[in-house]
């Protein structure tokens, strides 16, 4: 099991390299149909996350609001760099959000089939969602 970003750097820790975080960090964002509202998220798996997102396997805030589009990804090297631009993108008004997706994603696309073209469901996923692949 991997120790999560926000408990690694909570301990005052900041070498992410000599630890070894080869892995990419992604920032999301997430919108229903009518594009309204906008979830932002910070994820060092953007497959699964997602997946959870469009399953509505954890209530919360993205469940309420059917938010199973993503619209907007961003990949980052390191955690704590992921982390600071999340925190980022949340602080902008929703007119610098728009911006921001539009610059990628000007249709507002579903983009869930590009982190998902190399991704083969394990029986593991299924039995999670109790769906069959």
């Amino acid at each position: 099991m991997r120790v999560g970003p926000a408990r690694f750097f909570q301990s005052g820790e900041t070498r992410t390299k000599d630890l070894g975080f080869d892995m990419p960090y992604w920032i999301y964002m997430m919108t229903n149909a009518s594009r309204h509202p906008i979830y932002t998220g910070f994820t060092g798996d953007l497959v699964e996350r997602v997946r959870f997102h469009k399953n509505k396997i954890e209530e919360g805030y993205t469940k309420k609001y059917n938010l199973v589009r993503l619209v907007f990804f961003e990949e980052h090297s390191y955690p704590d760099v992921g982390i600071e631009r999340e925190k980022e993108i949340k602080g902008w008004r929703r007119e610098k959000k728009n911006a921001l997706v539009e610059t990628k994603n000007p249709r507002w696309a579903d983009l869930s089939p590009m982190p998902f073209q190399h991704f083969k469901p394990s029986s593991r996923a299924s039995a999670a969602t109790g769906r069959r692949q």
